[in-house]
Protein backbone atom coordinates (compact mmCIF):
# COMPACT_ATOMS: atom_id res chain seq x y z
CA UNK A 1 0.00 0.00 0.00
CA UNK A 2 1.04 3.42 -0.61
CA UNK A 3 0.36 6.32 1.60
CA UNK A 4 0.11 9.84 0.18
CA UNK A 5 -0.67 13.57 1.97
CA UNK A 6 -3.41 14.95 0.21
CA UNK A 7 -5.11 18.16 -0.38
CA UNK A 8 -7.60 20.22 -1.49
CA UNK A 9 -8.20 23.12 -3.16
CA UNK A 10 -9.78 24.77 0.30
CA UNK A 11 -6.17 23.55 1.61
CA UNK A 12 -7.73 20.82 3.63
CA UNK A 13 -5.02 18.19 4.19
CA UNK A 14 -5.75 14.62 4.93
CA UNK A 15 -4.60 11.24 3.57
CA UNK A 16 -4.69 8.30 1.33
CA UNK A 17 -3.91 5.01 0.68
CA UNK A 18 -3.86 3.25 -2.53
CA UNK A 19 -2.80 -0.17 -3.57
CA UNK A 20 -0.71 1.29 -6.59
CA UNK A 21 0.45 4.78 -8.01
CA UNK A 22 -2.09 4.62 -10.39
CA UNK A 23 -5.09 4.05 -8.27
CA UNK A 24 -4.91 7.60 -6.86
CA UNK A 25 -5.08 9.10 -10.46
CA UNK A 26 -7.66 6.48 -11.33
CA UNK A 27 -10.29 7.67 -8.27
CA UNK A 28 -9.31 11.26 -8.89
CA UNK A 29 -10.29 10.88 -12.83
CA UNK A 30 -13.27 9.19 -11.72
CA UNK A 31 -14.30 11.59 -8.60
CA UNK A 32 -14.06 8.60 -6.49
CA UNK A 33 -11.50 10.84 -4.79
CA UNK A 34 -12.66 13.49 -2.97
CA UNK A 35 -11.70 15.77 0.03
CA UNK A 36 -13.56 14.25 3.57
CA UNK A 37 -13.72 17.72 5.51
CA UNK A 38 -15.58 19.74 2.24
CA UNK A 39 -15.92 16.90 -0.11
CA UNK A 40 -13.81 18.43 -3.08
CA UNK A 41 -12.60 16.32 -5.88
CA UNK A 42 -9.83 18.58 -6.90
CA UNK A 43 -7.25 16.64 -5.08
CA UNK A 44 -3.61 16.83 -5.33
CA UNK A 45 -0.40 15.33 -3.99
CA UNK A 46 1.28 17.20 -0.99
CA UNK A 47 5.16 16.87 -0.55
CA UNK A 48 5.77 14.13 2.38
CA UNK A 49 8.48 13.00 4.39
CA UNK A 50 9.81 9.00 3.54
CA UNK A 51 8.89 6.76 6.21
CA UNK A 52 11.99 4.95 7.11
CA UNK A 53 11.87 2.17 9.54
CA UNK A 54 14.10 1.73 12.12
CA UNK A 55 14.95 -1.23 14.20
CA UNK A 56 14.18 1.27 16.84
CA UNK A 57 11.24 2.68 16.34
CA UNK A 58 9.74 -1.22 14.83
CA UNK A 59 7.77 -1.82 18.37
CA UNK A 60 6.40 1.86 18.85
CA UNK A 61 3.47 2.52 16.87
CA UNK A 62 1.97 5.47 15.22
CA UNK A 63 -0.56 7.33 17.09
CA UNK A 64 -3.28 10.50 15.83
CA UNK A 65 -4.03 12.93 17.93
CA UNK A 66 -7.56 14.33 17.14
CA UNK A 67 -9.61 17.08 17.80
CA UNK A 68 -12.99 16.89 18.90
CA UNK A 69 -14.74 17.46 15.39
CA UNK A 70 -12.52 14.65 14.05
CA UNK A 71 -13.80 12.04 16.53
CA UNK A 72 -17.08 13.08 15.93
CA UNK A 73 -16.44 12.53 12.08
CA UNK A 74 -14.99 9.15 12.91
CA UNK A 75 -18.13 8.24 15.41
CA UNK A 76 -20.25 8.97 12.05
CA UNK A 77 -18.23 6.62 10.01
CA UNK A 78 -18.86 3.80 12.13
CA UNK A 79 -22.23 4.33 12.16
CA UNK A 80 -22.12 4.44 8.42
CA UNK A 81 -20.04 1.31 8.04
CA UNK A 82 -22.41 0.14 10.78
CA UNK A 83 -25.57 0.89 8.77
CA UNK A 84 -23.38 -0.42 5.61
CA UNK A 85 -22.77 -3.86 7.00
CA UNK A 86 -26.32 -4.37 8.86
CA UNK A 87 -27.79 -3.30 5.20
CA UNK A 88 -25.41 -6.06 2.87
CA UNK A 89 -25.13 -9.55 2.20
CA UNK A 90 -21.46 -10.58 3.58
CA UNK A 91 -20.20 -13.20 0.52
CA UNK A 92 -17.32 -13.39 1.96
CA UNK A 93 -14.38 -14.86 -0.78
CA UNK A 94 -17.19 -14.87 -3.62
CA UNK A 95 -17.56 -10.98 -3.60
CA UNK A 96 -15.48 -9.99 -7.17
CA UNK A 97 -17.51 -13.43 -8.62
CA UNK A 98 -21.20 -11.65 -7.10
CA UNK A 99 -20.45 -8.29 -7.74
CA UNK A 100 -19.78 -9.32 -11.38
CA UNK A 101 -23.38 -11.20 -11.51
CA UNK A 102 -25.15 -8.39 -10.20
CA UNK A 103 -23.34 -5.45 -12.79
CA UNK A 104 -24.16 -7.78 -15.80
CA UNK A 105 -27.56 -8.48 -14.43
CA UNK A 106 -27.19 -11.86 -13.61
CA UNK A 107 -27.69 -11.87 -9.98
CA UNK A 108 -30.79 -9.76 -8.05
CA UNK A 109 -29.01 -6.25 -6.97
CA UNK A 110 -28.37 -6.19 -3.94
CA UNK A 111 -25.75 -4.38 -0.94
CA UNK A 112 -22.95 -7.03 -0.90
CA UNK A 113 -19.70 -6.98 1.35
CA UNK A 114 -16.94 -9.27 1.00
CA UNK A 115 -13.17 -9.47 0.32
CA UNK A 116 -11.49 -8.91 -2.98
CA UNK A 117 -7.67 -9.21 -3.97
CA UNK A 118 -5.94 -5.76 -5.20
CA UNK A 119 -5.62 -7.68 -8.93
CA UNK A 120 -9.92 -8.66 -8.26
CA UNK A 121 -10.50 -4.52 -7.66
CA UNK A 122 -8.39 -3.42 -9.82
CA UNK A 123 -9.70 -5.72 -12.78
CA UNK A 124 -13.31 -5.08 -11.61
CA UNK A 125 -12.75 -0.92 -11.88
CA UNK A 126 -11.21 -1.49 -14.96
CA UNK A 127 -14.76 -3.10 -15.64
CA UNK A 128 -16.72 -0.70 -14.97
CA UNK A 129 -17.81 -2.28 -11.33
CA UNK A 130 -18.96 0.33 -9.07
CA UNK A 131 -16.99 -0.79 -5.50
CA UNK A 132 -15.50 1.03 -2.83
CA UNK A 133 -13.63 -0.37 0.38
CA UNK A 134 -15.02 -0.46 3.44
CA UNK A 135 -12.22 0.90 6.49
CA UNK A 136 -11.80 -0.93 9.38
CA UNK A 137 -11.25 1.54 12.33
CA UNK A 138 -9.84 0.76 15.45
CA UNK A 139 -12.45 0.14 18.06
CA UNK A 140 -10.87 3.21 20.87
CA UNK A 141 -10.79 6.14 18.25
CA UNK A 142 -14.52 7.27 19.73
Amino acid sequence: MIRYSLCCDSAHEFEGWFSESADFERQKATGFLTCPVCGSAEISKVLMAPSVSTARHKETMQALAISSAQKQAVVKLKEAIQEIRANSEDVGARFSEEARKIHYGEAEARGIIGQASPVEVKSMLEEGIEIAPLPVLPDDAN
